[in-house]
């Protein structure tokens, strides 16, 4: 089984394209097992909370990062658990 991590992806997102179109900077830590992984959880997140499509979300960078830096409370929170219970 892959191990777990945390992934900070950063970019930029196009807000109200029809009106009066808008470049925003984002920041998400994402728990995934990998970088490709964190990108889909970012397009997913984004367009479900802005009603973004992917060819509106321009991902600049992707790393890795230690729980310790995370500033994102449920993230801390995901990455403190020993098991999941069902």
């Amino acid at each position: 089984m892959s191990e777990v991590k945390v992934f900070l992806v950063r970019g930029y997102m196009l807000i109200s394209h029809d009106r009066a179109p808008e470049r925003r900077k984002f920041e998400l830590y994402v728990r995934t097992t990998r970088p490709e992984a964190a990108l889909e959880k970012v397009y997913s997140l984004l367009g479900s909370r802005h009603k973004l499509r992917r060819d509106h979300i321009r991902v600049e960078s992707i790393q890795e990062v230690n729980p310790e830096e995370v500033d994102d409370m449920k993230v801390l929170k995901l990455s403190s658990l020993e098991r999941v219970v069902k």
